[in-house]
């Protein structure tokens, strides 16, 4: 498996002709399970975004990773 970054902590490669873009986020422990849960899926149906990674913290913050294809186009002519 191969691993490009194209712009520091954002986008990489994997594989083939594969691109993603990454986005890090975080929630205070304030906000309930409902609410986060509520934010993730807006992002995911308004921005293409799909989770990554759900990392819970000792201190209980929420850092999640969301991801999305980066899909380039190819001149044909």
């Amino acid at each position: 498996m191969t691993v490009t970054m194209l712009r520091p902590g954002i986008s990489r490669g994997l594989g083939r002709g594969v691109e993603w873009e990454f986005d890090r986020v975080t929630f205070d422990r304030a906000l309930s399970r409902n609410v986060v849960a509520k934010l993730l899926t807006e992002r995911a149906e308004h921005g293409g975004w799909e989770l990554d990674r759900l990392q819970i913290g000792a201190d209980g913050r929420r850092r999640v990773v969301l991801r999305r294809k980066i899909i380039r186009a190819v001149r044909t002519a």
